[in-house]
């Protein structure tokens, strides 16, 4: 079988490649750039602020909690992209490593668990399919089934856009473009960093199995330097990650509460209604499988020590068993993801947010009253 973690980041490149962040990998790289400059510009920049600049002025209190989710959610967006844009040369640091951990694979039990990554990884990718297509079809359906002439999202434009029919259809194709460009953003942002954390648990339970069967010192020396880069994969993948996931927290918990307050109590439109059902749905569910990898790289890499222990470690000489219980020291220093230096990128985390969400909430409620 053939051992190559790399091939799951297939789609994140195709992703990178058209978003412009790859261009070390292309070779027009002037024109590349270029044309990289022009679509963010007009699209990771523009693009919220066309939205910023009409919220809370629109016709209708619908359009005013469409557009400020709307923008809300692109902003951020923007910004992680940006970010990981700015960071994007630790992509390499994190191939590397990989390479280096995909070499010290094999016997059967190892090869198996690396088979069941792809079971793993196919339910990640349907995960962020099913976040997207519900709330790309219903807010598209709520757009068709307006009775006057409307945006896909209420936003500002330079130019009329109400009274010329060809200034509507380039207002129209400007945001369903860059709608899309931006859905391409947040899905290698959010996807990325849980394919990553997912691969790091895999390869600590075959690093487990390898400190079980290990009989001499030179096996333990290799099993250690298999943690040390274990260690630094998951320290570039948090420092990759750590401020991006810190605002998707936030605008979790607030995007959240006003999908949720707006389908309770300001929405009558079923279409809409609709859509702001999957729409508050969707948010939680975009941090929930980098979460629950990054508590399953926690729950592992705690469980080394035993591992650690289960080899046949009295018999052998007194350097090997220093060098165990050095191994042992340093595997007992929890390793736990943090978003932002604050936010543990953990299920836990995932609740709280949810909890924070429920808090807004009721502020709302109470506001009402």
């Amino acid at each position: 079988m053939d051992i190559n973690s790399l091939s799951f980041f297939k789609s994140h490149w195709t992703a990178w490649k058209v978003l412009g962040s790859a261009h070390q990998q292309i070779q027009w790289r002037g024109l590349y750039k270029v044309a990289t400059i022009l679509a963010n510009l007009l699209v990771t920049i523009a693009y919220p602020f066309h939205l910023g600049m009409s919220l809370f002025r629109n016709r209708t209190l619908t359009e005013d909690i469409l557009n400020l989710t709307t923008f809300v959610t692109c902003l951020a967006c923007s910004l992680k992209f940006l970010i990981y844009a700015y960071n994007f040369d630790m992509v390499s640091k994190i191939e590397y490593l990989l390479r280096k951990l995909d070499q010290r694979v094999s016997g059967p039990k190892q090869i198996d668990i690396y088979s069941q990554l792809r079971n793993q990884q196919r339910m990640i990718l349907y995960i962020f399919i099913g976040i997207y297509l519900p709330c790309a079809i219903f807010a598209e359906l709520s757009f068709l089934f307006q009775e006057q002439r409307a945006l896909m999202y209420p936003a500002w434009f330079p130019f009329d856009w109400i009274s010329s029919t060809r200034n509507f259809y380039i207002a129209n194709v400007y945001q369903i473009v860059g709608i899309s460009f931006q859905l391409l953003q947040n899905y290698v942002s959010d996807c990325f960093p849980a394919v990553v954390l997912c691969l790091i648990s895999a390869h600590i339970k075959m690093l487990c199995l390898r400190l079980e069967q290990v009989v001499d010192e030179n096996e333990l020396e290799n099993c250690i330097t298999d943690h040390k880069h274990l260690l630094e994969l998951f320290r570039a993948i948090e420092a990759f990650m750590s401020l991006p996931m810190f605002i998707q927290f936030a605008v979790t918990a607030l995007n959240v509460c006003i999908g949720i307050a707006a389908l309770l109590f300001f929405v009558s439109e079923p279409m809409s209604r609709m859509y702001f059902l999957f729409y508050a749905m969707a948010m939680p569910l975009q941090i929930f499988p980098t979460c629950y990898f990054g508590t399953d790289n926690e729950f592992w890499f705690g469980r080394l020590h035993y591992a650690a222990f289960s080899c046949n470690w009295l018999d052998q000489s007194k350097t090997f068993k220093r060098k165990l219980m050095l191994f042992v020291e340093r595997s007992l220093k929890r390793s736990t993801a943090m978003a932002g230096g604050m936010l543990r990128i953990h299920v836990d985390t995932f609740f709280s947010t949810l909890k924070f969400a429920y808090s807004l909430f009721t502020i709302i409620l109470r506001m009402r009253k």
